[in-house]
């Protein structure tokens, strides 16, 4: 069986395997060890070594093309030479690349890799106080599009879009919400009334350079550590071309229903516009970027769901996505 085939829990035993015999690439001290600590798009790994730790990211087959994760690579550093935000460093392997590859046991699709430092912190936790966390993250995410806006990218940079189709067309990256797990004939027709109000108003509210360009796309709770020197933004992999507020819409991701929303809303404007005043129409928006996030997230579970998190989510999440649907089409969340 082709090493893409493979279920995931009989392909895990063999990325790890890849995982530790990979370290070799890189100018690591004698006695590293990868231990997996992520499944999601990647598999991502921490390295403990004498004196130092890092995270390998092992890019899923097929998901990225080089040149896309060359141009996820051009961007940090450009954040991070030009002080925009603080982000990890990336460590070049022994032939000076950045990107290294590998085989699972010699057989199916070379792996590409990347070795990140290792940033200390914690994950806000959901049960929490996230409205200081909030507010810190609309300040990183003002800064992220000013320097977007503002950046000359290289020649042939390549990062995905994050727009209508890349949710609702026929060929979304993500697959079809309406073959995720408990979507059931009445909720996909309320959905299917809310793709068609979206597709609606996102055509009206339009791509203007203030409103849409270059996105981390993923700013979830999940990609956010808290350290001594407040919130650092991490995983870049989905970045790409989308509506500026579409990154708010992520920050609340599986958390969309919490009835601190409003908080949470006001929390991110409140750093946001601390940096980079926005629009009254543009907030009036905030919403709908909530609503298409979750059902691109609805579809995500379905075409993940031998992942862990999509795992765990998929009994519920299509009736908690029928319930935010209702209170949208009835004026808003």
């Amino acid at each position: 069986m082709p090493q893409t085939d493979m279920p995931l829990a009989q392909l895990l035993p063999h990325l790890d395997r890849l995982a530790q015999d990979a370290l070799a690439l890189w100018d690591l001290p004698e006695g590293a060890i990868a231990r997996r600590i992520n499944v999601s798009e990647n598999t991502t790994y921490r390295v403990d070594a004498p004196g130092r730790r890092a995270i390998l990211r092992i890019h899923r087959a097929g998901y990225h093309s080089r040149a896309a994760i060359t141009s996820e690579l051009d961007w940090i550093a450009a954040l991070d030479r030009d002080r925009a935000i603080a982000v990890p460093g990336m460590h070049p392997g022994r032939d000076g690349q950045l990107i290294q590859s590998a085989r699972i046991a010699g057989q199916g699709p070379r792996r590409r890799m990347v070795l990140f430092d290792f940033v200390p912190g914690r994950h806000p936790e959901e049960g929490g106080d996230l409205a200081p966390g909030f507010e810190q993250l609309g300040a990183i995410a003002a800064r992220c599009h000013i320097h977007a806006r503002g950046w000359r990218r290289p020649a042939g940079f390549e990062r995905p879009a994050w727009d209508l189709e890349a949710v609702f067309g026929p060929a979304a990256p993500w697959g079809d919400w309406r073959a995720a797990p408990h979507v059931t004939p009445g909720i996909r027709d309320l959905l299917e009334e809310v793709q068609e109000r979206l597709e609606a108003r996102l055509a009206r509210f339009g791509r203007g350079a203030g409103r849409y360009g270059l996105i981390h796309s993923d700013m979830r709770l999940a990609n956010v550590l808290i350290g001594p020197e407040g919130p650092r933004l991490i995983d870049f992999d989905d970045c790409g071309f989308g509506w500026f507020l579409y990154d708010f819409a992520a920050a609340v991701s599986f958390v969309e229903d919490d009835p601190r929303l409003p908080a949470l809303k006001a929390a991110w404007l409140r750093g946001y516009e601390r940096i980079c005043p926005l629009a009254p129409e543009d907030k009036a928006e905030m919403d709908s970027f909530i609503m298409l996030r979750r059902m691109a997230l609805l579809a995500w579970i379905g075409s993940r769901r031998d992942a862990p998190e999509p795992q765990s989510l998929a009994p519920h999440f299509a009736r908690g996505t029928e319930g935010l649907a209702r209170r949208w089409l009835g004026g808003g969340l």
